[in-house]
Parts: C-alpha cells; structure tokens; sequence
C-alpha cells in the first residue's frame, strides 16, 4: 500500500517497452484488416484498467492515513502525467482521475490537500526568512521587494492548480478553486494579524514587507485573471 509507485512505473515501463513491437508487428495486421483500432493505445487502455481495478481495491484501505493517501495522489498524478505527455494516451479513454473525481476519494482528497497547505502556511510564516525577499541583493530582479512568505504562497496555489488542471470536469476544479480562495482568505487574515502587531512601526522593515506582499499577490492574481 505504500509503495503505488512499484505498479504504476510497472505499467509504463510495459507500454514503453511494447510500443515498438506493437507499432511494427501488430498494427500492420490491423491496417490490413481495415481496422480503425491504435495497438499501442488499446495496449495502453487494457494497461490503465488493470490499474483502475487496483485503486478501486487500495484506496479504501488509505483513507485514514493522511500520508499514504497523499502519496498515492502524488504518484497518481506523475503517471498520468506520464502517460499523456510520453506515451501519447486520449483524453477520452478511461483514466486514474477519474477514479480520484469519485465523490468519497475525491473529498478526501481536498481534505488531505488543505490539511498540508496550512501546514505548509504555518512553517513559511514562522521561518526565520519569512519577510525577507530571496532576491534583495539583486536589484534588477527585486523590483517588488517582495517577501519569501508571499512567494512560497503563491508557488503552493501554482502547484495545487497544476495538481488539479487535469481533472475530467469543471464542477471538480470549481471545488479545487474554492480551496485555493479559502486559502487566500486564510493568508489575508494572517498578514492582518501581523500587521495589527506593527502597526506602531509602520514605517518598519516588517510592516513595509506586508504591504509588499500584498502588492505582489494582487498583481500575480491579476495575471492569473485570464486563465479559464
């Protein structure tokens, strides 16, 4: 159960090494037949159930464990990405995601999600290099001063996105979104926190770092207005 990797590089590493086999020997017969049927993709769709039927098997077994469960997620997502990007697999064919859209997995999906983004929020706001900007010795590049806590929040809502973008449908990611605005809301209300504590030194190092960060999610959340 904690080692989902082992089948899912398994799988690729199958289609992988079967490609050719089956793009030089087996889909010239097809092509002979007058068969519209890709051997390399049907090879890879038989593959992909086999994996379906596995999770529907595991992951009721990981629901109560944050980390496994996470985990499984992560290696989920690696080998779809995988099996897209390299192996050239449909959209239209059945896929992991959707076993994780499923509505009890997919709940305890954002549960886990959340659970580790604020933890996540509670070490970058509590580290030491926290209102300092990573760039503050390189002034081409430090145009906006901006802290190393803003920056860590929005590289974690970029990846929560990039973690979710490829879900089959639009009412999931809406959920996904949600998560990410209650985040930025749960970011706000800390920044406000501990701008009330600098408030008698609002010309100092730390209350002009709050008002930077701010500055600089506003105009990434700008830039980020035009993606659907």
């Amino acid at each position: 159960l904690n080692k989902p990797e082992w089948y899912l590089t398994q799988v690729l590493m199958w289609i992988g090494n079967h490609s050719k086999f089956l793009d030089d020997k087996i889909q010239p017969i097809l092509d002979k037949a007058g068969s519209s049927v890709n051997a390399g993709l049907e090879f890879s769709r038989a593959l992909v159930m086999l994996i379906l039927e596995k999770l529907a098997a595991d992951i009721p077994c990981l629901f109560y464990d944050d980390t496994l469960f996470c985990h499984l997620v992560d290696e989920v997502l690696l080998f779809e990405r995988e099996l897209y990007s390299v192996h050239g697999y449909l959209s239209s064919f059945p896929s992991c995601m959707h076993m994780l859209s499923e509505e009890s997995c997919f709940q305890r999906w954002l549960t886990v999600e959340k659970k580790f983004a604020l933890q996540k929020m509670d070490s970058m706001l509590s580290s030491e290099a926290a209102w300092i900007s990573q760039y503050k010795d390189i002034t081409d590049v430090d145009e906006m001063k901006v802290p190393d806590c803003a920056e860590t929040f929005m590289t974690l809502l970029l990846v929560i996105t990039d973690r979710y973008k490829n879900l089959p449908t639009a009412s999931r990611k809406l959920q996904f979104l949600g998560l990410q605005k209650e985040l930025i809301d749960d970011f706000r209300i800390r920044l406000t926190q501990v701008m009330k504590e600098e408030t008698r030194a609002s010309l100092g190092f730390r209350y002009c770092a709050i008002l930077n960060a701010v500055n600089y999610i506003a105009t990434v959340l700008a830039d980020w207005a035009d993606n659907v």
